[in-house]
């Protein structure tokens, strides 16, 4: 299988109209004070040989107030643990979602900008 599975979740998140504006896959011209759900690759490895990957997914949900960042980074997991298991996304279809990390409290050490970070592991499949 060749499918990014950062695609798949910006793909999904991006879908969604409460959440679209703040989603990316990189930081590069962002500004400090703005309120960003920034997905990362963390790993994963090859679960069923040419037929299914397990990708484990960062999210890092920036805001500028501490109470914003912890209601987002929550809509976030429930979103991915709740509504994209089963969904097929572009060529990928999403079998099943696990968390590895709730959101947890993380500011981030250059911005000192208020952030929560948690981690799913995704189980993906062609479509």
């Amino acid at each position: 299988m060749r499918i990014d599975p950062v695609t798949v979740v910006f793909d999904f998140l991006s879908a969604r109209k409460d959440l679209a504006t703040y989603v990316t896959g990189d930081l590069v011209g962002r500004e400090p004070d703005e309120t960003t759900i920034y997905l990362e690759h963390a790993g994963g490895f090859r679960a069923i040989r040419s037929c299914m990957d397990r990708a484990d997914i960062t999210y890092q949900v920036y805001a500028e107030e501490r109470s914003v960042a912890a209601e987002l980074a929550y809509v976030v997991r429930e979103a991915l643990l709740e509504e994209l298991p089963g969904r097929a996304v572009g060529e990928a279809l999403v079998l099943d979602v696990a968390e590895a990390i709730s959101p947890r409290y993380f500011p981030d050490s250059t911005s000192r900008e208020h952030t929560y970070q948690g981690e799913v592991t995704l189980f993906i499949t062609d479509s």
